[in-house]
């Protein structure tokens, strides 16, 4: 049996808290542990998570974990998925490439760069949309700074529309999709019309970084 507790990584053993057999208790200064290695490995030897980071991360982690008690405080539906917003070079991409490591037990989503769900569109058509509706969960990175698809001359507005897919494969089979953006929702809603905008309160959990989050890449 699986002890989600204990999750090994480059020859070194990590808990991340107590499994007693039945129920997981997490502690979110060994997750803070695990994550800033994990990081390493994933981002190289200069990833580190800020101190000014900790409450956000605090939130997501309740969220992956699936602390109900800590989801309800904050508004959290652990059902439907996140929309992580923020300012650019904040952390949100790694964010979602790393918080699901902490849930090895779960189904992994896919994180994809819209812009590039788009140029598969223009090469190919439609069928994207159909790759993108299928049940595979996915975060969608860079939501909203995605191009206009343009496929034999015919404009689609792409991840509006793979956006109205990923809705219904949520109210049919509970599915999620994860994205994350710099845009607030005013200005998605300029993008992608009042019709998918609605659908996105549906799909997804707003949780922000402050608007004065500093870029990390600089």
């Amino acid at each position: 049996m699986m002890n989600p507790s204990k999750i090994k990584e480059g020859g070194v053993e990590y808990s991340i808290g107590k499994f007693n057999g039945k129920t997981m208790s997490y502690d979110f200064d060994r997750i803070l542990i695990y994550l800033n290695a994990k990081g390493k490995l994933l981002f190289g030897k200069h990833f580190k998570i800020c101190e000014e980071d900790y409450s956000i991360l605090w939130k997501l982690t309740n969220y992956f974990i699936r602390d109900p008690e800590n989801c309800a405080k904050h508004n959290i539906d652990p059902d439907k998925g996140l929309l992580l917003s923020g300012p650019v070079g904040c952390g949100k991409t790694s964010f979602m490439k790393l918080l699901k490591y902490i849930v090895p037990h779960r189904k992994p989503y896919v994180v994809m760069p819209c812009r590039n769900i788009v140029f598969g569109f223009n090469h190919i058509g439609h069928k994207i949309i159909e790759d993108y509706g299928n049940t595979q969960s996915f975060c969608f990175d860079d939501l909203g700074v995605e191009p206009m698809g343009r496929h034999y001359g015919k404009d689609c507005n792409v991840m509006g529309e793979i956006l109205i897919s990923r809705h219904e494969l949520f109210l049919k089979a509970q599915i999620k999709t994860h994205a994350t953006t710099n845009l607030n929702a005013q200005e998605l809603e300029e993008l992608y019309g009042i019709r998918v905008r609605s659908r996105m309160r549906q799909l997804f959990n707003l949780v922000a970084f402050d608007v004065n989050a500093r870029d990390k890449r600089k």
